[in-house]
């Protein structure tokens, strides 16, 4: 094969795989390729360039095929950019200090059959967040965290799952009215509790993880998409400011979180400052940001860091957050437009009440 032919099928590849993004539907195999984005950039990147060691500048296919492939190469970027920190934060950092308007979360997949309970013990205690959030967590889990539980932490919400989908929520402050829903599926919890800040202040919390598109179990992205409208249209309902966290199965940039923050008008501190790849821990190539914190406007960010490795296939993450309400009009996001509305409707399967509430 001569060596023009092997960088056009090499370009070929790139634009095929960036191609994927435009397919409307909701196959596992299709929505794969919300994912690696920061890989096709790379890739992209590297078929442009390689492809002028035999470019022809007398062939105007030549300069067709390069086009295509910098559109390609711009698209991919444009995709991650705003999660880069040469673009403007969504978030703006605190320049005040009162602890008592003050909460920080640390939350972590697990790995249910992960045995080394020893080291996300140690990081949750190097944190010492007012909220921890576990996910895959099941009964074995859950009597390994709560037997080093510092006794601060009176306050919890424990649904073990033997199925990777069991979730624990264990927290210094007041937690009010905690329940655990099952939105989608009654095997798949989620956590809806108000929480009391140390200045009487509450805010609501809603803690999520729905399942993935997964090849045997369930090829379909629907129920994980369902269940992100329905927490999104929760969030844009409520009287009082929003936090969800969790592991989302998902991606920051893919159409369903974009469409998750348009619904909900919750912020992702994660813009302006970088991607804070939490999976795959056990794959530094194949990485990409699936443990979300969004946030309301009324709050800015004071810390966000990834945790170190707790031999789980995800990294944690810490977060601390100052509650500044008075400032929160500078940083709110647009109403969502009616087609954004359409489209986390049809997602609900055909749930059509967020219009109407909405001019309520």
């Amino acid at each position: 094969m001569k060596l023009k032919t092997a960088l056009q099928i090499f370009g070929g590849i790139s634009v095929l795989l960036t191609l994927f993004r435009f397919i409307s539907a909701d196959y596992w195999w299709v929505r794969i390729f919300d994912f690696p984005h920061v890989q096709l950039t790379v890739l992209s990147v590297i078929a442009f360039l390689v492809y002028f060691f035999k470019f022809d500048f007398k062939w105007r296919n030549d300069y067709i095929f390069a086009g295509v492939l910098l559109i390609c190469m711009i698209y991919q970027f444009s995709r991650i950019y705003i999660y880069t920190p040469i673009a403007p934060t969504e978030i703006a950092d605190s320049e005040i200090h009162t602890p008592d308007k003050q909460l920080s979360f640390f939350t972590a997949n697990v790995l249910q059959k992960n045995k080394k309970h020893e080291l996300l013990l140690a990081e949750m205690q190097t944190y010492d967040a007012d909220i921890l959030i576990f996910t895959e967590t099941d009964e074995t889990w859950k009597n390994a965290i709560t037997k080093a539980l510092p006794s601060a932490y009176t306050y919890k919400v424990e649904a073990p799952l033997p199925n990777t989908y069991g979730m624990l929520v264990y927290s210094k402050l007041e937690l009010i009215n905690p329940e655990v829903k099952f939105q989608v599926d009654d095997s798949i919890p989620s956590v809806h509790t108000k929480v009391r800040l140390r200045s009487g202040d509450v805010v609501q919390l809603y803690s999520i993880h729905p399942t993935p598109p997964m090849p045997q179990h369930n090829p379909m992205s629907t129920e994980r998409d369902k269940e992100m409208m329905l927490t999104a249209e929760e969030a844009l309902h409520s009287d009082i400011p929003v936090l969800t966290v969790g592991d989302f199965n998902d991606v920051a940039w893919s159409q369903t979180t974009r469409l998750f923050q348009r619904i909900s008008g919750l912020l992702d501190p994660r813009k302006g400052r970088g991607l804070y790849n939490t999976f795959n821990a056990k794959n530094w190539l194949m990485r990409w940001p699936l443990d979300h914190v969004f946030v309301g406007p009324e709050f800015r960010l004071v810390t966000l860091k990834k945790g170190d490795d707790i031999n789980s296939d995800h990294f944690p993450m810490y977060v601390k957050l100052s509650f500044e309400p008075e400032i929160a009009a500078v940083q709110k996001l647009k109403p969502p437009t009616k087609q954004e509305i359409e489209d986390a409707e049809e997602q609900m399967n055909g749930k059509a009440n967020i219009e109407i509430r909405m001019n309520n």
